[in-house]
Formats: C-alpha cells, structure tokens, sequence
C-alpha cells in the first residue's frame, strides 16, 4: 500500500556484497529497512538455497509477510498456507491473525471469524482475537444493509499504479491535488518497498461537464526526487501543507510536514514544519476551515501506539504553530492516519485500530467541544469495504466529495472515488375502501399532521387512491425527522355508495374516521410510506368490533390471563377519540337460552359494564347509551347470497355440539350502531389558577 511509505520511515535498501551470495541474510536486511518489494525476490531465491527445515519454513512466512505489508492478500494467503501445513503456527501464533487479516482484506468474512478464533485460543491474552471476530460480524452487518451513499471510481483520475489522498482547491472546489506514482514523476529510483516509482504531487481540473483534465505533476521544488504525500490547501488556497519523505545515503530518514506558499500558478519556498526533532515520522496534514487548526499523524513519544492524530493550533501573536498535542479521545494502539476536518467541525480519518471492515477504515467523530471531539462511528459499507479506505475529503458542508480505495474493481494499487448522498425523498400514498364492501371510496378527505406544524389535505380519487409527493414548487411534502398523523373522513364530494355490499341499490354511505401514524425519525433511506384505510359504515345498523365477553350468567368485563376484554373496549375506545362528534349505542345480546326477562336485565348490565368502563376512560357520559336486546335480535349474516338468522330452529340443525355452542356465541355479541354525528363536547369549565384540569381523555364533558 503506496501510501504507508508516505507517513512511515522513508526506506533505504542496503546491499550487501558477498564473496558467496547469502540470499537469506540480504533478504532480512532488505526486511528490516522495509523494503518489502525488495525482500519477497531475496527470500524466494533464499528459499531454494537453504538447507535448514526449520529456516526454509522461516523463509516461507517471511514470503507471506511480505505480501501481506505490499497488499497482495490473495500471495499473502497462498504462502502463510504453506506455513500453516509446516505447523509454524506452534512457533508463531500471529500467523492465524494474518491469515484472519488477510481473508478479512478479500472480503471472506467467514474464514477470517474461523481464524480469529483460532489466534484467540493460542494467545488468549490478545485482544485482537476477538476483536478481528467482532469486526467481521459488524462488517457482514454493513454489507447487507448499506447505507445510502451512491461511490463511484473516478477512472478519469486514476492510473494503473497508485493515486491517492485527493485534496480541493479552487472556489467551486472543482481542482484536485493527489498523490501519483504513475508515469511523469521526478524520481527515476525505484521504491524498494512497493516496487511502484517514487510518489508526487499531481495536479487536475473539472470542466463545466465534470470531466477531470489529464493530471499534471506539480513543479519543483515541491515535488522531488523522493516521496511527496499527502497534501492540505489553507484558506483561500494561498498554502500548501504535504507530505515529504527524503532519503540519505546509508540510513534512513523520517517523513516531515513541509509547507510552501503560492506565486502566481507556481508553489515556492517550500519550508520544513518544525513540529518534533527528526527521529519522528510526521505526515497527513489537514487544516480546519479557516486555518485555525492544523491535524496529522506521527508516531511521536506521548501517544498512544503505532501512528496517532495530533494537532497545532495557530497562534496570531507569533504568527506560529503551537506545541502538538494527541488527540487521544480518538487514538488507537494501532495506527490513525489522513485526517480531514470537514466545514462543520467533525473530525475524519482512517485507522485499522477502531472496529473496521478490514485493513484501513474510516471513521468521523463529532466536535464535542473547542478542539476537541468524540464519538468515534465507522462510516460503514460501501463508504467503507473489506479493503483499505481512506483520504477523504467533503466538499464544503455538502454529502460528497473523495475518497481513496484499494477495492476490488479498481483501476491500479490504490484509486480515487467519488461519494455522494442522494437526497433524501420521502412519500406517502395509499387508498381507502368500504370495510364491508372492499370498494374504494372516491372523494374521501385525507389530512395530514406533522410534528413540524404542517397540515396538508388531499381528496381520494375514482380508485379511492391519495398520494402526498411533491408540491408545486417541487418542496416534499414529508419531511426528514418528523411525524405525521393521518386523518381520513368522508368529505362531502365522496360518492355514494351501496348501503348493502351484495345489493345494486345505491344509497348514501356514512363513514366514521380513521386515523393512523407515520414517521420519518430514523429512517435514513428514501422511502414511499403505503397507509390504506378501510373505513367503518356509520349508518348501516350495528359495527362490529373486538369480542367482549363475561362470565356465565355475569354482567362483569371477562378479565383472566387469556381473554382481556377491556383490551376489546380500547378499540372502541380509540374510534370514539377519532371520532368526537358522534354518539353511539352500545348494544348487549345474549343467546336464546333462558328465560325472556332474565336475558333482558343480563344484557341491559352487560352493556351498561361497557358503558361505565369507557366512561372511566374519560368518554363523555352523553356520548353512551347502553342497551339491553335479550334473545331478541339473532345475528343476521349473508352467506352466499343468502340471508342467513341465527335463530333456535338454525341453531338445532347444526350437526354437531361445537357448532351449535359457536352459533350461541355469536349471538352472545356486543356491538354499537351510530345515533348522530352533530355532537358538540362542551368546553371545559375554567381552571381557577394553580390548579390541574380535573377529566379523562375528553375532559369535563
């Protein structure tokens, strides 16, 4: 991975000269100094020479190492297989949490679980066991529900070698600064560690059609013969902050901040960036909005492992950079690297020691206070992948800008891509029909209520159909993060409809309304919300609602651990809310069996019990009115075309005992039927002050 050499030690390949070449001993050597590339040739060479079992199976997981820390997983695994046949494993345990690693880079989450296992057993003292096992459990999370990003590779930009870390400029932010090992650098040299060219900074430009001009490397002094990395443009782009990385002979020498000033269309007087002595590897700077802060990342003594995010404010008396301090609320033991603060203030950056997916991720934490931030999150999948991710840059405050990816399908070693979030767009539709009939209801009034103090109406159509989408001037009628109740009535343009489902007599239909919720809060996605309606005829004799029972011979609401009927009271409870300008009868049944004046008191109490319960609920009492019909009124219902009555001559035909006992049942009914609609609740009376209004859900109707 290219851009490791940018921030680590800038690396220097020693060679040594023998009398008989000793690949083995040449090949460490070329280890130590990093140079990967270099090494893997040396070790396979040495391999073939050597004669010791137990240095040939050394050799063989140092070929393994080797792809690994170049980013060739699929090598990487086809050697540290080798190694784990020659049981090195037992040697060295990290070999599982490579091959786990390595998987995890591909993406084949469930082979990488079975190893991170396996190094948990061997070396239980290691979090990073079940840590790798945690994060591929997040990661097949991600993968399955993605978020809404739209990433696209910006092929335009991208070279068959390394392009990375993307920087803006320009007023619009249409010009870009990256790092390119592609053709065109100042280096003739060769990197020892991934056999690529030296990096530079290149530069390009967007036209009005967003296509991106062929990328141009930038001039000296900025660029060198050496490893130029990642870069940052101060406000109004009159600064550059990047990456250099030099190399001296016979040792290595670390990466330092440089910054150089703008002439005209040229960047000169580059200067070293004093922040630590030279033993410190220093790179990745980023600038907050208006220069006040500057972010990177060092492996300097104070922080927490590997490479941590530190920061320097600006001082406008001495015109300097202050001391660097960790930012040690987002710092890992592993490595933080190539950080971005975006215009709001949040912190990005990438790092392999939070959860990720594998290898780099990227991550924000939120400004919690001046200079400081928290709440470190993973920017998931497809922001994030299996591979290494990192560098990105927003453009202004808006959701989208670039990033840089080494995933599969790309055009070289590591590309740059484009993110965007597509607006969010949220719409509600659906239809309303007859409960009974199942017909639609045309001309039926919808309303809708949010939280936000909106309040829309629509009128369904022939197909009883309603949508809230777009208004006239292209605003959303649902908004982000806000709940809508929806109200639907019969208006006076519904048309009428048949007053019995199975007739052709037209007659006119009243309905009672219904109501329901919706919500955006949480929903992050696009969504086109489906809320039918079916509506209750009020004025077609009795409604049904949830069964309400009782004891034997009980005028009592039946309430046992199975059947709840003050839960049935609640529904009827709930149409009454909706519906506060009707009155309605609450009628009692009860089966043929007994006699005619016992019936008639038991269900008169039965339906006085439903009464007073809705009553307790806060129901005006002038709303209720409680009656008792006995035997008196059988069910009637149409089955077939036929009318068909649950009298005693019905009831004794029914063949078997479970049947007749069922047939009494149902006539053992509540129901209620509508009085009026023109109710008007009565204003509660006035509350002397410091008092709490006294009532239930009505008050004191």
């Amino acid at each position: 991975m290219k851009r490791a050499l940018t921030l680590g030690l800038s690396l220097l390949l020693v060679v040594i000269v023998f009398a008989q070449k000793d690949y083995t001993k040449e090949a460490d050597v070329a280890w130590k100094s990093e140079s990967y590339f270099t090494a893997v040739d040396l070790y396979k060479k040495a391999y073939t020479k050597e004669k010791k079992k137990t240095e040939k199976i050394r050799i063989i997981y140092r070929i393994g190492e080797c792809y690994r820390l170049i980013v060739n997983p699929e090598m990487a695994i086809e050697w540290y297989l080798k190694s784990e046949k020659a049981k090195y494993g037992d040697e060295e345990p990290k070999l599982f949490l490579h091959l786990a690693e390595t998987h995890q880079l591909l993406g084949k989450y469930s082979e990488a679980k079975d190893y991170f296992k396996m190094y948990k057993d061997k070396v239980p003292s290691d979090p990073e066991g079940d840590k790798g096992f945690k994060a591929c459990e997040k990661a097949e999370k991600w993968t399955e529900k993605p978020t809404a990003y739209i990433v696209e590779n910006e092929s335009q930009l991208n070279s068959k070698q390394y392009d990375y870390s993307p920087t803006l400029l320009g007023r619009k932010k249409d010009e870009m600064i990256f790092v390119s090992s592609r053709p065109g650098t100042m280096g003739n040299d060769i990197d020892s560690r991934s056999g690529e060219s030296f990096t530079d900074l290149f530069y390009s430009e967007q036209d009005r059609k967003g296509k991106w001009s062929i990328a141009k490397p930038l001039a000296q002094p900025l660029n060198t013969e050496f490893n130029e990395g990642s870069a940052t443009i101060t406000y109004r782009d009159k600064q550059i902050y990047y990456t250099h990385c030099p190399l001296q002979k016979n040792k290595s020498s670390n990466c330092q901040i440089w910054r150089a000033t703008k002439r005209a269309t040229d960047w000169v007087e580059p200067e070293k960036m004093e922040f630590f002595d030279d033993s410190v590897t220093v790179g990745h700077p980023a600038m907050s909005a208006k220069d006040e802060i500057m972010v990177f990342s060092s492996d300097a003594p104070g922080g927490k492992g590997g490479k941590d995010l530190w920061m320097v404010v600006w001082d406008d008396d001495s015109k300097a950079w202050g001391t660097p301090q960790n930012i040690s609320s987002v710092n890992t033991p592993e490595d933080e690297m190539f950080p971005f603060i975006k215009a709001d203030g949040t912190l990005y950056f990438a790092s392999n020691g939070h959860l990720g997916m594998g290898g780099l991720d990227m991550f924000k934490a939120e400004q919690t206070g001046k200079n400081q931030w928290g709440k470190v999150e993973n920017l998931r999948f497809p922001l994030n992948s299996p591979s290494h991710d990192f560098g990105i840059v927003f453009n202004g405050n808006r959701d989208r800008g670039f990033f840089t990816s080494n995933r599969a399908g790309g055009k070289g070693g590591d590309d740059i891509y484009s993110f965007k979030l597509p607006p969010i767009i949220y719409a509600l539709q659906g239809t309303i029909k007859d409960v009974d009939c199942k017909k639609p209801i045309s001309g039926a009034l919808v309303k809708l209520i949010g939280t936000d103090g909106s309040s829309v109406e629509s009128i369904t159509d022939a197909q009883g159909a309603y949508k809230f989408e777009k208004k006239e001037n292209e605003e959303r009628y649902i908004q982000e993060n806000t709940s809508y109740t929806i109200v639907v009535s019969k208006s006076s343009k519904a048309k009428n409809i048949a007053t019995d489902c199975e007739s052709t007599d037209f007659k006119k239909r009243g309905y009672l309304a219904g109501k329901g919720q919706e919500t955006t809060v949480g929903i992050e996605k696009s969504t086109a919300f489906v809320h039918d309606f079916e509506l209750q005829c009020s004025n077609c004799g009795e409604i049904k609602f949830s069964t309400v029972l009782y004891e034997l011979a009980k005028s009592e609401l039946m309430v046992t651990p199975k059947v709840n009927s003050k839960d049935s009271l609640n529904d009827l409870y709930q149409i009454l809310i909706e519906n506060p300008n009707t009155v309605i009868e609450l009628l009692a049944h009860t089966d043929a069996r007994g006699g005619d004046a016992a019936n008639m008191k038991l269900s008169q109490e039965r339906a006085q019990s439903c009464v007073d319960y809705l009553i307790s609920k806060g129901i005006a009492a002038d709303r209720l009115v409680a009656k008792g019909l006995g035997e008196t009124s059988p069910l009637r219902i149409i089955k077939n075309g036929q009318t068909v009555v649950y009298d005693e001559a019905f009831i004794n035909s029914l063949s078997t005992k479970e049947e007749k006992e069922a047939a009494h049942q149902a006539n053992r009914r509540t129901v209620f039927s509508i009085l009026r609609d023109d109710y008007v609740p009565s204003a509660p009376p006035a509350t002397p002050e410091g008092e709490k209004p006294e009532g239930g859900a009505e008050g004191n109707q």
